[in-house]
């Protein structure tokens, strides 16, 4: 009954109102978000190891002898290692 909810507690909604308000502080607009350097940067570098993860098997994947089982599931083992890494689970 009544509006459906937005947040699944108050404090989440208290998180959202306090973003919002230093949001309007910083004059960033609805679609500008403020990270840290370092964190930029472990984005950085895990974009640039599933970039250079993707490459590898397709190189790996051209190679006559990918057709083999057992050469596409360490291949896709190769990349989900490298994903579950990445996104840090």
């Amino acid at each position: 009954m009544g509006r459906p909810r937005l947040y699944c507690k108050r404090s989440c909604r208290q998180r959202d109102y306090e973003a919002r308000r230093r949001a309007v502080e910083l004059g960033l607009g609805e679609h500008e978000l403020v990270v840290t350097r370092a964190e930029l940067e472990s984005i950085r570098d895990r974009l640039y190891m599933l970039q250079h993860t993707i490459k590898d098997a397709e190189i790996d994947l051209a190679q006559p002898e990918a057709r083999r089982a057992g050469e596409l599931r360490r291949v896709l083992g190769y990349i989900l290692d490298t994903a579950r890494e990445c996104v840090g689970s």
